[in-house]
């Protein structure tokens, strides 16, 4: 479990972030979603450890990050955007050199790195230098280290920056697998559809400050009792005037898309009728539209 309690953290006079506080239950997986610079990275190098909060305070099984850091980091396995490798290591010997730092025996390394690398699609490359991994190859491998230790806790960082499809498929089966064995799992990502895909909820942070957190059923109800869209057989310079009558409308195409729908599905099925309604329904959000729509409003 993770507890993130009132953080703030500045660098000279710029706030990066201000009281951030959310919590990542075990069994919980929750993306986190801003633009760049919203304090993304800030937050998560806060969490694994590699940075001090300004105030507040970071908790991880209990353990404070900030009074008990070795016994909090140990806890959660951090994968940063840009891991950062010893480029002329073998994979294999890496990956055990790694293992050394978590207790793991050489022989019992190999057999979690023959596991892990035919997990991750990287069997037949143990003996290849690191520096000729491919960018996906080395996520792909960074994500092997993260498996080591079996921590309670995970956060990853725009882990799927540079990854295949292959690649994003490994991340998403892998993020399900932890979840269903009970790990808190945190992770950001401009892919808001892979967000959305696996996500129980997602907190968007914006200019260093929490401005919202919902589940994903509330994202899909964000706009489906409110938002109405009529796709017509064909328009004219009167349909919007017609649609004024029922909510804010704007034509896209040969659809209209009514915002704050007043509900008379009737009367609006009536006045268009002239122009041949092929399909009438209310608007489910997703995650792009509601970002997007949250991102306006702190304007």
């Amino acid at each position: 479990m993770i507890e993130v309690l009132n953080v703030s953290k500045k660098y000279g006079n710029f706030l990066a972030l201000q009281d951030v506080t959310f919590t990542i239950n075990n069994g919980e997986l929750v993306g986190y979603v801003g633009l760049n610079g919203a304090g993304k990275t800030t937050t998560i190098e806060i969490i694994a450890g590699v940075s001090f909060p300004s105030s507040g305070d970071v908790i991880i099984d209990g353990h404070s990050i900030t009074k008990e850091k070795k016994e909090a980091s140990k806890r959660v396995s951090w994968v940063p955007e840009l891991p950062i490798f010893e480029q002329d290591a073998k994979a294999l010997d890496y990956f055990i050199y790694l293992a050394g730092y978590y207790g793991i025996e050489k022989e019992e390394a190999k057999k979690k790195a023959e596991e892990l690398f035919s997990s991750f699609g990287l069997l037949g490359r143990e003996k290849d230098k690191l520096k000729n991994y491919s960018q996906g190859m080395k996520k792909r491998f960074v994500l092997a280290v993260s498996l080591l230790s079996d921590p309670n806790n995970f956060i990853f960082d725009e882990v799927l920056n540079g990854l295949d499809p292959q690649g994003i498929m490994f991340f998403r089966d892998l993020a399900i697998k932890l979840k269903r064995e009970k790990k808190a799992i945190l992770f950001s990502s401009h892919i808001l559809s892979e967000v959305e895909s696996i996500a129980d909820r997602v907190i968007f942070i914006h200019k260093g400050k929490i401005i919202r957190q919902m589940a994903m059923d509330e994202i899909r109800k964000f706009f489906s009792s409110n938002t109405f869209r009529v796709t017509l057989g064909r328009v004219d310079n009167n349909v919007i005037k017609i649609a004024e009558k029922y909510g804010n409308p704007t034509l896209q195409g040969n659809t209209i898309v009514i915002e704050n729908f007043n509900g008379n599905i009737t009367g609006l099925s009536s006045d268009l009728s002239e122009y041949n309604i092929i399909e009438m329904s209310r608007l489910e959000g997703n995650l792009e539209e509601v970002f997007f729509k949250l991102i306006g409003d702190q304007k």
